[in-house]
């Protein structure tokens, strides 16, 4: 499969890595829009270098394209993209603007477009999942979700609460289900945009949640991010996403503990869970199914986040249909 990368930053370099690296896809181009930067990329990934995504298009014709831009600009790219009816997959968070998320969906027409939320394929997430579909929690109660490091500043205010606690909204849903409504506290007291959020979960299954993200922390620091979900028969905890998960039992003193294993340095490997995404999403475009996880968890992750900026805004708990 023929697969071009759009973008030449920090995290498009997996993307590169990626596709270079599989036998069953061919990475054609890299485009970028730093000449000698995608140059740079591309040598190193064997791929020919684009700083004009049209004469990519004309010359390499992909059956793939993947998308790794600045956060906050990726709405005319991604736009441009979809209207090429050419399969998608694009890093999150899809857009800041729920109208732009909604052309986007809208233009794509059914074609496969999906969005890469990698903490899903963390191993101790996957197994997490498999404890909870086979009642090992029993009635699920309440879930934290914690997620805090350095800032990536933008121009956005709530630059965190967008396009990083968004794995936040799709984790929780993805475990526990549908968010029925928020009620938010957020402070910009560090450096002028909302840094830190505090929020307060519904669940539609009756469950509670809270929500802790931040830009006034660090990734240095162990247990930097936690989830930890509450049943009527059991509680687990996932460590910093691939570390580690423990599980255990109302009144027993003696948990279980997932860990990777000493050769198992795939399962400990954050980026690692992107390979694994790209795993399911090749699978499903080559089966024509869907993907794992499509757009629409992008414009979902986007409106709960928006319900969140509307409660702090108005000190009102905020519904999430």
């Amino acid at each position: 499969m023929r697969v071009a990368v759009v973008g030449a930053g920090g995290w498009g370099e997996h993307h590169a890595r990626i596709f270079a690296r599989r036998e069953d896809t061919e990475l054609v181009a890299v485009v970028g829009r730093t000449a000698e930067r995608t140059r740079a990329r591309a040598e190193r990934y064997g791929t020919t270098p684009y700083t004009d995504l049209d004469l990519m298009l004309e010359r390499e014709r992909p059956e793939l394209i993947t998308v790794c831009l600045p956060n906050e600009e990726h709405y005319e790219v991604t736009l441009k993209l979809v209207h090429t009816g050419i399969p998608l997959l694009v890093e999150k968070p899809l857009v800041f603007d729920l109208a732009e998320a909604d052309t986007l969906l809208h233009d794509a027409q059914g074609n496969f477009f999906a969005i890469n939320f990698n903490h899903r394929y963390a191993e101790p997430v996957q197994r997490a999942k498999a404890l909870i579909d086979a009642g090992e929690l029993g009635d699920l109660v309440f879930a934290t979700w914690r997620f805090g490091g350095e800032a990536n500043r933008g121009g956005s205010p709530h630059a965190n609460l967008i396009e990083t606690q968004c794995h936040g909204f799709d984790m929780l849903e993805h475990l526990v289900g549908p968010i029925s409504a928020v009620s938010a506290q957020l402070t910009d007291k560090t450096y002028g945009a909302f840094s830190t959020v505090a929020l307060a979960l519904d669940f539609a299954n009756r469950a509670v949640g809270t929500m802790l993200g931040s830009y006034d922390s660090s990734y240095a620091y162990p247990d930097t991010q936690r989830i930890e979900i509450n049943g009527t028969a059991g509680r687990l905890v996932i460590h910093d996403t691939v570390r580690a998960l423990s599980f255990s039992k109302p009144g027993d003193p003696v948990e279980q503990r997932w860990h990777s294993t000493y050769f198992d340095d795939d399962s400990r490997n954050f980026a690692g869970t992107f390979d694994r995404h790209v795993d399911a999403l090749l699978q499903a475009l080559r089966a024509g199914d869907p993907p794992p996880v499509p757009a629409e968890a992008g414009r979902r992750a986007l409106q709960l986040a928006h319900a969140a900026i509307h409660s702090h805004e108005t000190g009102r708990r905020v519904a999430c249909g």
